[in-house]
């Protein structure tokens, strides 16, 4: 089920991401940080490592974005 989550909240960020509409693009990064906890959980109960440091850098940049589009509106 955890991977079901990962695999619906990823597609529609990426998916958002790469809109030509700006409205669109600024909520890849909500969709992105919302299925951060759930990438962090499952890395690390498989002890998947790599995938596991790799959530953080993943949520850094989701976080940027957030920063981006959300806190630096006019």
């Amino acid at each position: 089920m955890i991977q079901f989550i990962i695999l619906i909240l990823g597609a529609i960020a990426i998916w958002l991401s790469q809109h030509n509409k700006e409205y669109f693009r600024k909520w890849a990064c909500v969709f992105g940080l919302v299925g951060q906890p759930f990438w962090i959980y499952d890395s690390y109960m498989n002890q998947q490592w790599g995938i596991f440091i790799l959530s953080f850098v993943y949520g850094y940049c989701w976080l940027m974005g957030f920063k981006t589009y959300w806190r630096n509106e006019k």
